[in-house]
């Protein structure tokens, strides 16, 4: 992938807020179990870098996906997974489809203000019985006059306590489980919507995670994202871009835990000899940076693809293998480096053990692993019950 000088000031730009706005105050966030959203949001929306690649009518720059893969990329250098993951529902999984596909009415009076950053949104697909099975929701969205009546529940919704609006995906029919449901953009202070609980994780503790109600929320017929029953194509469609942030927002955080660990094996010294000058430490710190670089070149490619045409399905076999080879790295550069931390390593407040906490979330949200090589089998046309 070819990067223009523009390419190169976006991410300057991204770099520079994030080393002065957000890294400095990571520590007190982990510790309060959340990060004050509409603030930072408010000052990434005025710096253009909530919607760098929504249309220019609605507040965003225009730009093509690659420089939205470029900030992703800048935003892995965040010391803690819970923002960037908050940051990315705003840019990449909230709001994809609502710039693709919403009235112009419902992009003004939500998709506007989310770039802008004077509203957080988030997500609403997962339920506590079906998490990465989608065609299983039992959320459902029935007419009443010129409205939808919402009930259900929707779990593990990551910006939950304090988004203004959810794209929530229901049912709103009784047809086939892929032809039934619907984006609706709900506004979360609307009667009947319930944040249960603020949910306590076993990482991405900044990130302010919830278990939101629907008792017959009542929400106008307008506030449908493209056409009714095309819900289910419509976020596999968002997917694509959340997958593909997901990886990118990776592989700078990969980097900077294999460098310290660098630092710090290079320091520490065991029976009179520096950890490092091991070859089984240096050899394995070798190996993991060259998975990560084989990484970033496979995000590289997904992303050239989804430029050329975001409905090629090649993208789609990219994009899952990116998420799957993602989430099996951060398990395997995180786990061998604490390693080498030895007793510090295994400190809550140590950056390799926020680093293992956080990422394992990787290989189970957005999509579990094992739904990742299901995919990946189906584009390959292997899957029992394709063939024959």
């Amino acid at each position: 992938m070819q990067f223009t000088p523009e390419h190169e000031s976006l991410r300057d730009t991204v770099a520079r807020f994030v080393d002065k706005e957000i890294n400095p105050h990571v520590d007190a966030w982990e510790a309060a179990q959340q990060f004050p959203s509409h603030q930072l949001f408010r000052q990434m929306g005025d710096l253009g870098l909530l919607g760098i690649h929504k249309p220019e009518a609605y507040g965003g720059m225009g730009l093509d996906y690659s420089y939205a893969m470029v900030a992703a990329e800048e935003l892995g250098r965040i010391k803690c997974g819970g923002v960037p993951m908050a940051i990315g529902v705003q840019t990449d999984m909230a709001t994809p489809a609502l710039a693709r596909y919403g009235s112009d009415e419902l992009r003004r009076e939500y998709l506007a203000p989310a770039i802008a950053g004077e509203q957080v949104a988030a997500i609403g697909v997962s339920e506590p019985q079906a998490g990465s099975d989608v065609a299983q929701l039992k959320t459902t969205a029935r007419v009443d006059g010129d409205d939808y009546v919402i009930n259900g529940s929707k779990m593990w919704i990551t910006n939950g306590m304090k988004a203004d609006w959810i794209c929530l995906l229901a049912n709103t029919s009784d047809g086939p489980a892929h032809k039934n449901k619907s984006l609706i953009v709900v506004p979360l202070d609307t009667p009947g919507v319930e944040r249960a609980r603020k949910l306590h994780k076993l990482g991405m503790w900044s990130s302010d995670t919830a278990q939101l109600f629907f008792d017959d929320v009542r929400v106008p017929r307008r506030n449908l994202i493209g056409e009714e029953g095309m819900g289910f194509t419509m976020q596999m469609q968002q997917f694509q871009e959340e997958r593909i942030f997901g990886a990118a927002s990776a592989i700078k955080g990969l980097e900077n835990i294999v460098q310290r660990t660098v630092e710090y094996t290079a320091e520490r010294q065991t029976f009179g000899t520096p950890i490092l000058h091991n070859q089984v430490v240096h050899f394995r710190l070798a190996e993991l940076q060259t998975e990560i670089e084989a990484l970033r070149s496979l995000v590289y490619r997904c992303c050239e693809r989804y430029i050329a045409d975001p409905n090629d399905s090649g993208v789609l076999q990219l994009a899952s293998m990116a998420k799957l080879k993602t989430g099996r790295l951060v398990r395997e550069v995180t786990d061998a480096c604490l390693q080498y931390w030895g007793g510090q390593g295994y400190m809550w407040e140590a950056e390799v053990s926020r680093a293992y906490r956080d990422t394992r979330l990787v290989s189970i949200g957005g999509g579990a692993d094992e739904v990742m090589l299901g995919i990946i089998c189906k584009t390959m046309g292997i899957l029992p019950g394709q063939r024959g």
